[in-house]
């Protein structure tokens, strides 16, 4: 697996935007950098495997207090095979590379029992609930750092 970057303008990403499955994501990836900055490796990214886009995952701008959130998807003819869990991986894994200190964070809805399996797979544990600007009530979720 590969971590593609979505990169800071539209122009740049003319091979992702011929794929129809990625141009409405990386629309809104462009658009997102416009508020949060585009700092890599702190941002957003395609999932590759094989010559194939598999999922995207990102992380929600530079670190803050140093913390930082994680997202991940998968495209849906690759649920339920362990993608999620492997992207996710990947993305701790960059985050603590590029900074061993960082407080990796995540938050899912409290229905999307997937994305806990995720990140309870990947040790992650669920501190309570908060209201999210964008998506009200949702579990935030915490990585418990191990040697």
């Amino acid at each position: 697996m590969e971590l593609v970057p979505i990169k800071e303008f539209l122009d740049e990403n003319e091979e992702l935007m011929r794929n129809p499955e990625c141009q409405e994501l990386v629309e809104m990836t462009v658009e997102f950098y416009e508020k949060v900055g585009f700092v890599p490796p702190w941002i957003c990214y395609f999932v590759k495997e094989n010559e194939t886009i598999i999922g995207s995952a990102g992380i929600k701008g530079k670190p803050i207090n140093e913390t930082i959130e994680i997202a991940y998807g998968t495209m849906e003819k690759y649920q339920n095979r362990g993608v999620g869990t492997a992207i996710c991986k990947l993305l701790v894994d960059l985050s603590l590379k590029t900074d061993p200190s960082v407080r990796v964070t995540a938050r899912t809805l409290p229905e999307n029992k997937f994305s806990c399996r995720v990140l309870e797979k990947n040790n992650f544990t669920c501190i309570g609930v908060v209201d999210d600007p964008d998506d009200g009530d949702v579990l935030e979720w915490v990585y418990n750092y191990t040697d």
